[in-house]
């Protein structure tokens, strides 16, 4: 149950995506986003690439038995170092430099993955570049979340509102909150759903208000490259 609910975030996400992108302009592609440097045809290159992984790591051997959830995926290390940092910056570059159709690309890779995704068995272990041997729906919901954190810098920096989607929601909720639902937390401090995923990853600040209620609510804070 809990895959085909991820997988319904997966292709939720992806799509509003997808829409979102289509249509821009020169002058739209070449804005600065808040991932610096990228600009907006860069940071869906970047999307593109972590959503891509997928397929190159279910091709793979599979480990014996899964270690690391989807909330240990983002402790810290050596995965957000300056080092990685800047080869996923590079990459990202490379890759928007060397596409002519950033939108047919990034759909494409999307739709790619979430077929094999949902030919794959509930409990399909696979290794992550980092060397994590993880369930590959706790991988996907770090699809997700690239997806969704990534999808609210893309509208901001184009001007727009955010196209979060409730099933994306759901699942971000789920993976940020221990001790509450998204729902009660929501209501206490008159957030909408993309307000949360803002604060709870930055992108917007915590008064001390809203500091103590998330703490209340066993938030849990991801370390984000």
């Amino acid at each position: 149950m809990r895959t085909e609910l991820v997988g319904k975030a997966f292709r939720a996400e992806a799509g509003a995506l997808g829409v979102a992108m289509a249509g821009l302009g020169e002058a739209e592609w070449a804005r600065a986003t808040r991932c610096a440097p990228w600009t907006v045809v860069e940071l869906l290159a970047h999307v593109r690439v972590a959503v891509g992984r997928v397929e190159a790591m279910v091709a793979a051997p599979e480990p014996e038995r899964a270690e690391v959830t989807a909330v240990g995926y983002y402790r810290p290390g050596e995965r957000f170092d300056a080092a990685t940092n800047s080869a996923r910056i590079a990459l990202a570059r490379d890759t928007a430099g060397g596409g002519t159709d950033p939108v047919g690309e990034f759909e494409r890779t999307w739709r790619g993955v979430a077929d094999r995704f949902e030919t794959e068995a509930e409990a399909r272990v696979v290794r992550t570049r980092h060397g994590d041997p993880m369930l590959l729906t706790d991988f996907m919901v770090t699809r997700v979340v690239e997806l969704a954190v990534h999808g609210l810098d893309l509208a901001d920096a184009l001007g727009r509102p955010a196209w979060l989607t409730d099933e994306a929601s759901d699942v971000l909720e789920d993976l940020l909150l221990t001790d509450a639902d998204g729902p009660t937390v929501r209501s206490a401090l008159g957030w909408d759903r993309a307000t949360l995923l803002r604060k709870a990853t930055g992108r917007a600040e915590l008064d001390a208000a809203e500091q103590a209620e998330v703490e209340r609510a066993g938030i849990t804070w991801l370390t984000l490259g």
